[in-house]
Protein backbone atom coordinates (compact mmCIF):
# COMPACT_ATOMS: atom_id res chain seq x y z
CA UNK A 1 0.00 0.00 0.00
CA UNK A 2 1.72 3.39 -0.88
CA UNK A 3 1.63 6.65 1.52
CA UNK A 4 -1.48 7.89 -0.11
CA UNK A 5 -3.55 4.73 0.16
CA UNK A 6 -2.59 4.06 3.38
CA UNK A 7 -3.58 7.88 4.46
CA UNK A 8 -7.05 7.45 2.63
CA UNK A 9 -7.55 4.11 4.38
CA UNK A 10 -6.83 5.79 8.11
CA UNK A 11 -8.90 8.54 6.96
CA UNK A 12 -11.88 6.43 6.50
CA UNK A 13 -11.35 4.49 9.44
CA UNK A 14 -11.79 7.49 11.66
CA UNK A 15 -14.34 8.62 9.89
CA UNK A 16 -16.30 5.11 9.96
CA UNK A 17 -15.43 5.07 13.99
CA UNK A 18 -16.57 8.92 14.20
CA UNK A 19 -13.48 9.80 15.79
CA UNK A 20 -12.19 11.97 12.91
CA UNK A 21 -12.04 15.90 14.63
CA UNK A 22 -10.09 17.48 11.39
CA UNK A 23 -8.49 16.93 7.92
CA UNK A 24 -6.45 19.48 7.10
CA UNK A 25 -4.86 19.88 3.20
CA UNK A 26 -2.01 22.34 3.24
CA UNK A 27 1.05 23.24 0.72
CA UNK A 28 -1.11 23.09 -2.11
CA UNK A 29 0.83 22.23 -5.12
CA UNK A 30 -2.45 22.93 -7.62
CA UNK A 31 -1.91 27.09 -7.66
CA UNK A 32 -5.91 27.52 -7.88
CA UNK A 33 -6.66 25.83 -4.14
CA UNK A 34 -5.61 27.54 -1.79
CA UNK A 35 -6.15 24.97 1.32
CA UNK A 36 -8.75 22.64 2.39
CA UNK A 37 -10.08 21.04 5.01
CA UNK A 38 -12.47 18.05 5.83
CA UNK A 39 -14.86 17.12 8.84
CA UNK A 40 -18.01 14.76 9.16
CA UNK A 41 -21.22 15.79 8.78
CA UNK A 42 -24.93 14.48 8.80
CA UNK A 43 -26.76 14.85 5.64
CA UNK A 44 -29.76 12.70 4.51
CA UNK A 45 -29.80 11.22 7.81
CA UNK A 46 -26.08 9.74 6.51
CA UNK A 47 -22.74 10.69 8.48
CA UNK A 48 -20.67 12.03 5.33
CA UNK A 49 -17.00 13.65 5.16
CA UNK A 50 -17.70 16.85 3.94
CA UNK A 51 -14.38 18.30 2.13
CA UNK A 52 -14.59 22.39 1.83
CA UNK A 53 -12.09 24.08 -0.96
CA UNK A 54 -11.37 27.38 -0.93
CA UNK A 55 -9.48 28.65 -4.10
CA UNK A 56 -7.69 31.13 -5.47
CA UNK A 57 -10.42 33.37 -6.64
CA UNK A 58 -12.14 33.27 -2.44
CA UNK A 59 -14.48 30.71 -3.84
CA UNK A 60 -15.57 27.82 -1.50
CA UNK A 61 -16.63 24.48 -2.71
CA UNK A 62 -18.66 21.49 -0.60
CA UNK A 63 -18.35 17.88 -1.22
CA UNK A 64 -19.91 15.47 1.15
CA UNK A 65 -18.48 12.01 -0.01
CA UNK A 66 -19.84 8.58 1.74
CA UNK A 67 -17.88 6.59 3.76
CA UNK A 68 -16.95 3.80 0.79
CA UNK A 69 -14.64 2.32 -0.69
CA UNK A 70 -14.76 4.70 -3.78
CA UNK A 71 -14.29 7.79 -1.29
CA UNK A 72 -10.75 6.29 -0.15
CA UNK A 73 -9.80 6.05 -3.64
CA UNK A 74 -10.99 9.69 -4.40
CA UNK A 75 -9.26 11.09 -1.51
CA UNK A 76 -6.20 8.63 -2.16
CA UNK A 77 -5.68 10.86 -5.42
CA UNK A 78 -6.29 13.93 -3.88
CA UNK A 79 -3.67 13.73 -1.13
CA UNK A 80 -1.35 13.92 -4.55
CA UNK A 81 -2.26 17.58 -4.86
CA UNK A 82 -0.69 18.43 -1.48
CA UNK A 83 2.36 18.97 0.49
CA UNK A 84 1.30 18.01 3.89
CA UNK A 85 -1.98 16.85 5.25
CA UNK A 86 -2.92 16.34 8.95
CA UNK A 87 -5.45 14.17 9.99
CA UNK A 88 -6.52 14.70 13.38
CA UNK A 89 -8.35 12.63 15.48
CA UNK A 90 -9.38 11.59 18.82
CA UNK A 91 -7.48 8.52 19.32
CA UNK A 92 -4.55 10.91 17.83
CA UNK A 93 -2.98 12.35 14.97
CA UNK A 94 -0.90 11.34 11.72
CA UNK A 95 1.26 13.63 9.02
CA UNK A 96 1.82 13.35 5.45
CA UNK A 97 4.89 15.61 4.62
CA UNK A 98 6.88 16.04 1.26
CA UNK A 99 10.14 17.19 1.43
CA UNK A 100 12.06 20.07 -0.34
CA UNK A 101 13.52 17.02 -2.19
CA UNK A 102 10.23 15.40 -2.99
CA UNK A 103 10.56 12.56 -0.47
CA UNK A 104 7.34 11.52 0.81
CA UNK A 105 6.86 10.58 4.74
CA UNK A 106 3.74 9.70 6.49
CA UNK A 107 4.56 9.84 10.46
CA UNK A 108 2.79 8.63 13.30
CA UNK A 109 0.15 5.94 10.74
CA UNK A 110 0.91 2.69 12.47
CA UNK A 111 0.39 3.72 15.91
CA UNK A 112 -2.30 5.85 15.13
CA UNK A 113 -3.99 2.87 13.20
CA UNK A 114 -3.58 1.15 16.17
CA UNK A 115 -5.17 3.47 18.46
CA UNK A 116 -8.28 3.40 16.23
CA UNK A 117 -8.91 -0.51 16.88
CA UNK A 118 -9.50 1.00 20.28
CA UNK A 119 -13.56 0.76 21.17
CA UNK A 120 -13.85 3.22 23.59
CA UNK A 121 -12.17 6.11 22.00
CA UNK A 122 -14.44 9.01 22.17
CA UNK A 123 -16.66 10.09 19.12
CA UNK A 124 -16.89 13.33 17.90
CA UNK A 125 -19.79 15.71 17.95
CA UNK A 126 -21.08 15.42 14.26
CA UNK A 127 -23.24 18.28 13.45
CA UNK A 128 -25.83 18.03 9.97
CA UNK A 129 -26.83 20.63 7.56
CA UNK A 130 -30.35 18.64 8.48
CA UNK A 131 -32.51 20.82 9.94
CA UNK A 132 -35.24 18.68 12.59
CA UNK A 133 -38.29 19.06 11.05
CA UNK A 134 -41.73 18.22 11.68
CA UNK A 135 -43.56 15.87 9.65
CA UNK A 136 -47.25 15.12 9.58
CA UNK A 137 -46.31 11.37 10.09
CA UNK A 138 -44.57 10.19 13.00
CA UNK A 139 -44.09 6.60 12.36
CA UNK A 140 -46.18 4.94 14.57
CA UNK A 141 -49.44 5.57 12.87
CA UNK A 142 -51.24 1.41 12.67
CA UNK A 143 -51.03 1.61 8.70
CA UNK A 144 -47.45 2.12 8.65
CA UNK A 145 -46.91 -1.57 10.72
CA UNK A 146 -49.33 -3.04 8.39
CA UNK A 147 -47.59 -2.22 5.26
CA UNK A 148 -44.26 -2.97 6.79
CA UNK A 149 -42.82 0.65 7.07
CA UNK A 150 -42.25 0.57 10.52
CA UNK A 151 -42.04 -1.76 13.31
CA UNK A 152 -44.71 -2.16 16.21
CA UNK A 153 -42.71 0.20 18.21
CA UNK A 154 -43.17 3.20 15.50
CA UNK A 155 -39.44 2.74 14.20
CA UNK A 156 -39.29 3.38 10.80
CA UNK A 157 -37.12 0.30 9.44
CA UNK A 158 -33.77 1.65 7.32
CA UNK A 159 -35.23 0.05 4.27
CA UNK A 160 -38.26 1.64 4.57
CA UNK A 161 -36.51 5.45 5.68
CA UNK A 162 -37.46 6.87 1.76
CA UNK A 163 -40.64 5.66 1.25
CA UNK A 164 -41.88 6.99 4.94
CA UNK A 165 -39.69 10.60 3.25
CA UNK A 166 -41.87 10.15 -0.14
CA UNK A 167 -45.09 9.79 1.99
CA UNK A 168 -44.65 12.48 4.54
CA UNK A 169 -43.68 14.83 1.30
CA UNK A 170 -46.75 13.95 -0.35
CA UNK A 171 -48.90 14.57 2.62
CA UNK A 172 -47.40 18.17 2.73
CA UNK A 173 -48.09 18.92 -0.92
CA UNK A 174 -51.98 17.97 -0.46
CA UNK A 175 -51.45 20.41 2.86
CA UNK A 176 -50.44 22.55 0.40
CA UNK A 177 -53.54 22.51 -1.94
CA UNK A 178 -56.58 22.35 0.69
CA UNK A 179 -57.50 25.52 0.55
CA UNK A 180 -58.40 24.58 -3.22
CA UNK A 181 -60.56 21.03 -1.60
CA UNK A 182 -63.92 21.63 0.32
CA UNK A 183 -63.76 22.05 3.77
CA UNK A 184 -66.34 19.09 4.79
CA UNK A 185 -67.43 15.68 2.97
CA UNK A 186 -64.35 14.65 0.44
CA UNK A 187 -64.18 12.40 -2.38
CA UNK A 188 -60.31 10.78 -3.17
CA UNK A 189 -59.14 8.11 -5.79
CA UNK A 190 -56.03 6.90 -6.12
CA UNK A 191 -55.65 5.56 -10.07
CA UNK A 192 -53.26 2.99 -10.73
CA UNK A 193 -52.36 2.60 -6.56
CA UNK A 194 -50.48 -0.13 -7.01
CA UNK A 195 -50.01 -1.57 -3.12
CA UNK A 196 -51.52 2.05 -1.74
CA UNK A 197 -48.69 3.32 0.54
CA UNK A 198 -50.58 6.39 -0.61
CA UNK A 199 -53.89 5.62 -0.38
CA UNK A 200 -53.60 4.49 3.36
CA UNK A 201 -51.65 7.73 4.10
CA UNK A 202 -54.12 10.04 2.71
CA UNK A 203 -56.73 8.16 3.92
CA UNK A 204 -55.14 8.54 7.90
CA UNK A 205 -54.21 12.24 6.92
CA UNK A 206 -58.26 13.68 5.96
CA UNK A 207 -59.47 11.23 8.67
CA UNK A 208 -57.81 11.27 11.33
CA UNK A 209 -55.84 14.08 10.92
CA UNK A 210 -58.00 16.69 9.91
CA UNK A 211 -61.13 14.54 11.02
CA UNK A 212 -62.94 14.88 7.60
CA UNK A 213 -65.41 12.94 6.30
CA UNK A 214 -63.94 10.53 3.57
CA UNK A 215 -65.04 8.29 0.57
CA UNK A 216 -61.92 6.86 -1.26
CA UNK A 217 -61.43 4.45 -3.73
CA UNK A 218 -57.96 3.02 -5.07
CA UNK A 219 -58.14 1.37 -8.52
CA UNK A 220 -55.46 -1.24 -10.00
CA UNK A 221 -55.90 -4.25 -12.45
CA UNK A 222 -53.90 -6.27 -10.33
CA UNK A 223 -56.72 -8.31 -8.36
CA UNK A 224 -53.92 -10.38 -5.89
CA UNK A 225 -52.85 -6.76 -4.60
CA UNK A 226 -56.58 -5.17 -4.59
CA UNK A 227 -57.45 -8.13 -2.07
CA UNK A 228 -54.52 -7.28 -0.14
CA UNK A 229 -55.25 -3.75 -0.18
CA UNK A 230 -58.75 -4.60 0.73
CA UNK A 231 -57.81 -6.67 3.88
CA UNK A 232 -55.82 -4.06 5.73
CA UNK A 233 -58.12 -1.47 5.09
CA UNK A 234 -60.41 -3.60 6.85
CA UNK A 235 -57.96 -4.25 9.96
CA UNK A 236 -57.34 -1.04 10.08
CA UNK A 237 -61.10 -0.43 10.46
CA UNK A 238 -60.59 2.55 7.42
CA UNK A 239 -64.59 2.53 6.45
CA UNK A 240 -64.47 5.06 4.07
CA UNK A 241 -61.11 3.37 1.98
CA UNK A 242 -62.01 1.06 -0.71
CA UNK A 243 -60.11 -0.83 -3.64
CA UNK A 244 -61.59 -2.37 -6.59
CA UNK A 245 -60.35 -4.28 -9.32
CA UNK A 246 -60.14 -2.77 -12.37
CA UNK A 247 -59.26 -0.73 -15.85
CA UNK A 248 -58.04 3.12 -14.33
CA UNK A 249 -59.15 4.02 -18.27
CA UNK A 250 -62.61 1.93 -18.03
CA UNK A 251 -63.52 3.11 -14.42
CA UNK A 252 -66.30 5.17 -13.56
CA UNK A 253 -67.83 6.76 -10.66
CA UNK A 254 -71.11 8.56 -10.22
CA UNK A 255 -69.44 10.31 -6.97
CA UNK A 256 -67.13 12.93 -8.38
CA UNK A 257 -64.15 13.34 -7.22
CA UNK A 258 -62.06 15.89 -5.62
CA UNK A 259 -58.68 14.89 -5.16
CA UNK A 260 -57.35 12.47 -7.46
CA UNK A 261 -53.69 11.14 -6.91
CA UNK A 262 -51.34 8.43 -8.57
CA UNK A 263 -47.77 7.69 -7.40
CA UNK A 264 -45.78 6.10 -10.17
CA UNK A 265 -48.07 4.57 -12.80
CA UNK A 266 -45.96 3.35 -15.75
CA UNK A 267 -45.41 5.40 -18.61
CA UNK A 268 -48.80 6.17 -20.88
CA UNK A 269 -50.79 4.88 -17.14
CA UNK A 270 -49.97 8.40 -16.27
CA UNK A 271 -52.01 9.78 -19.26
CA UNK A 272 -54.68 7.92 -18.48
CA UNK A 273 -55.16 8.67 -14.89
CA UNK A 274 -54.92 12.94 -16.05
CA UNK A 275 -57.67 11.82 -18.89
CA UNK A 276 -59.33 10.49 -16.28
CA UNK A 277 -59.14 13.15 -13.69
CA UNK A 278 -60.07 15.63 -16.05
CA UNK A 279 -63.18 13.74 -17.21
CA UNK A 280 -64.28 13.48 -13.78
CA UNK A 281 -63.97 17.35 -12.85
CA UNK A 282 -61.30 16.58 -10.28
CA UNK A 283 -60.53 19.77 -8.67
CA UNK A 284 -57.03 18.58 -7.89
CA UNK A 285 -54.59 16.47 -9.50
CA UNK A 286 -51.12 15.39 -7.80
CA UNK A 287 -49.40 12.76 -10.24
CA UNK A 288 -45.54 11.74 -10.28
CA UNK A 289 -44.80 9.56 -13.31
CA UNK A 290 -42.63 6.81 -13.17
CA UNK A 291 -41.21 5.27 -16.73
CA UNK A 292 -41.19 7.94 -19.81
CA UNK A 293 -41.01 5.32 -22.90
CA UNK A 294 -43.77 6.19 -25.17
CA UNK A 295 -41.69 9.36 -26.31
CA UNK A 296 -38.49 7.78 -26.34
CA UNK A 297 -39.54 5.55 -29.20
CA UNK A 298 -41.37 7.98 -31.03
CA UNK A 299 -39.07 11.18 -31.16
CA UNK A 300 -38.58 11.85 -34.46
CA UNK A 301 -36.89 15.39 -34.59
CA UNK A 302 -33.76 15.84 -36.53
CA UNK A 303 -33.75 19.46 -34.96
CA UNK A 304 -32.92 17.25 -31.25
CA UNK A 305 -30.27 14.70 -33.02
CA UNK A 306 -27.60 16.35 -31.25
CA UNK A 307 -29.63 14.93 -28.19
CA UNK A 308 -31.19 12.07 -29.33
CA UNK A 309 -28.02 10.40 -30.41
CA UNK A 310 -26.58 9.76 -26.54
CA UNK A 311 -29.60 7.13 -25.15
CA UNK A 312 -29.13 8.73 -21.33
CA UNK A 313 -29.55 12.46 -22.65
CA UNK A 314 -32.46 11.20 -24.83
CA UNK A 315 -34.16 9.75 -22.29
CA UNK A 316 -33.15 12.56 -19.82
CA UNK A 317 -35.15 14.88 -22.35
CA UNK A 318 -37.74 12.25 -23.23
CA UNK A 319 -38.90 12.25 -19.43
CA UNK A 320 -38.53 16.31 -19.46
CA UNK A 321 -40.55 16.73 -22.54
CA UNK A 322 -43.24 14.21 -21.76
CA UNK A 323 -44.21 16.10 -18.28
CA UNK A 324 -44.17 19.25 -20.07
CA UNK A 325 -46.51 17.46 -23.02
CA UNK A 326 -48.68 16.54 -19.83
CA UNK A 327 -48.81 20.17 -17.99
CA UNK A 328 -49.99 21.39 -21.42
CA UNK A 329 -52.36 19.40 -22.23
CA UNK A 330 -53.60 20.10 -18.35
CA UNK A 331 -53.93 24.15 -18.93
CA UNK A 332 -56.00 23.79 -21.75
CA UNK A 333 -58.87 21.72 -19.92
CA UNK A 334 -58.46 24.85 -17.49
CA UNK A 335 -56.00 23.91 -14.91
CA UNK A 336 -53.08 26.09 -13.26
CA UNK A 337 -50.07 23.59 -13.39
CA UNK A 338 -46.74 23.21 -11.92
CA UNK A 339 -43.93 20.56 -11.67
CA UNK A 340 -42.55 20.09 -8.19
CA UNK A 341 -39.59 17.63 -6.88
CA UNK A 342 -41.46 15.01 -4.85
CA UNK A 343 -38.36 13.76 -2.71
CA UNK A 344 -34.71 14.09 -2.98
CA UNK A 345 -33.82 12.20 -6.26
CA UNK A 346 -30.94 10.66 -4.19
CA UNK A 347 -33.88 8.45 -2.94
CA UNK A 348 -35.49 7.95 -5.99
CA UNK A 349 -34.85 9.70 -9.40
CA UNK A 350 -38.38 9.49 -10.32
CA UNK A 351 -39.16 12.64 -8.10
CA UNK A 352 -41.28 14.99 -10.45
CA UNK A 353 -44.84 15.45 -9.37
CA UNK A 354 -47.68 17.31 -11.42
CA UNK A 355 -50.14 19.52 -9.51
CA UNK A 356 -52.63 20.30 -11.23
CA UNK A 357 -55.57 22.67 -9.56
CA UNK A 358 -58.66 23.25 -11.99
CA UNK A 359 -59.94 26.99 -12.38
CA UNK A 360 -63.43 28.09 -13.47
CA UNK A 361 -62.80 31.22 -14.56
CA UNK A 362 -60.18 30.14 -17.19
CA UNK A 363 -61.00 32.38 -20.80
CA UNK A 364 -61.76 30.04 -23.78
CA UNK A 365 -58.86 31.78 -25.61
CA UNK A 366 -56.17 31.19 -23.19
CA UNK A 367 -57.58 27.42 -22.89
CA UNK A 368 -57.07 27.46 -27.01
CA UNK A 369 -53.55 29.20 -26.74
CA UNK A 370 -52.49 26.59 -24.73
CA UNK A 371 -53.65 23.68 -26.64
CA UNK A 372 -52.25 24.89 -30.00
CA UNK A 373 -49.19 25.38 -28.19
CA UNK A 374 -49.36 21.87 -26.47
CA UNK A 375 -50.24 20.44 -30.65
CA UNK A 376 -47.29 22.38 -32.17
CA UNK A 377 -44.74 20.78 -29.65
CA UNK A 378 -46.24 17.28 -30.33
CA UNK A 379 -45.62 18.04 -33.94
CA UNK A 380 -42.09 18.88 -33.82
CA UNK A 381 -41.48 15.98 -31.18
CA UNK A 382 -42.79 13.83 -33.43
CA UNK A 383 -41.43 14.96 -36.75
CA UNK A 384 -44.97 15.09 -38.13
CA UNK A 385 -48.07 16.58 -38.60
CA UNK A 386 -50.21 14.73 -35.62
CA UNK A 387 -53.99 15.85 -35.19
CA UNK A 388 -55.40 15.58 -31.12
Amino acid sequence: MNTFAELASLCLLAARTETLKKLVFSRPIDGDIVKAGGILCRVGGKVVLQIETLHSDHKATHENLPLDRNTENLLAARFTRFSQINLLTTGGDCEFRRTKKGAELLLGADKLRRRLSDTSLDAVTIGGNDKEKKRILSGDEPFLVHLGVADKNGRVYDKKQAKFRQINRFLELIADVLPSLPTGRIRILDLCCGKSYLSFAVYHYFAHILHREVSMTGVDLKPDVIDYCQDVAEKLGFDGLDFLCDNVARYETDDRPDLVISLHACDTATDLVLERAVAFGAKVILATPCCHHELNHKLRCSALDFIARHSMLRQKFCDAATDALRLLWLEAHSYEVAALELIDPDDTPKNIMLRAIRRETVSETAKERSFAEYQAARRFLLGKETQE
